[in-house]
């Protein structure tokens, strides 16, 4: 079974308070393949900074919608895509609502559902919310920031719903670290492939 992970830095292992990233086996697609087995094929695309299908003024080539269509065509046919993106959305640049996020998403899974090869099953994550510590030591994100981090997860059920996806809220079973209010630290890692090992083998 050949998995995608499509992500931003939580996906990537981005270490709370930016001392690097986590190991494979520590970040949570790495911990998915030992959790899975041998029989099962992760591939990561975690890049820090990704948006569902904003262009960040600051970071180039972080159009998620751009680059899923390109590991589409890269690593298909998949059997599982799994996409867990929103929190670099929440970026004060782009002054975004909840809504407005979930339509950029949106567009990723019609455009995912029209280009790979069925059949393709799709697990759609929330990512666990900003903490208020990254509206306090980050000039990216604000309180503002923080607020509408907090609407995501209602906002990508329905959308999962649409489009008869797996769905996991990551605020069920992790938060990010206080140390930035934005990233998983190692038990949140370990607890979110756990999550994703339950569902993946319902498949």
């Amino acid at each position: 079974m050949k998995i995608l992970c499509f992500g931003d830095s939580n996906t990537f292992g981005y270490i709370p308070g930016g001392e690097g990233r986590y190991d494979q086996y520590t970040r949570w697609p790495g911990r998915l393949q030992g959790l899975l087995g041998e029989k099962y094929q992760i591939i990561e695309e975690g890049l820090c900074g990704r948006t569902t299908a904003f262009e960040d003024s600051t970071s180039p080539g972080r159009h998620g919608l751009d680059a899923l269509i390109q590991v589409l065509e890269l690593y298909g046919p998949l059997d599982l895509l799994i996409i867990m993106l929103g929190t670099n959305d929440c970026k004060t640049q782009f002054q975004p609502s909840a809504g407005l996020i979930s339509r950029g998403l949106d567009q990723m899974l019609e455009k995912a559902g029209a280009l790979a090869a069925p059949p393709l099953h799709i697990l759609l994550i929330a990512p666990a919310p900003l903490d208020e510590a990254a509206a306090l030591g980050n000039s990216e994100f604000n309180l503002a920031s923080v607020a509408v981090s907090r609407e995501l997860a209602g906002e990508f059920k329905q959308l999962a719903q649409k489009y008869s996806c797996l769905f996991l809220d990551a605020s069920a079973v992790t938060t990010v670290s206080r140390t930035d209010g934005i990233h998983l630290d190692a038990a949140g890692h370990k607890a979110l492939a756990e999550a994703i090992r339950k569902l993946v083998q319902k498949i």
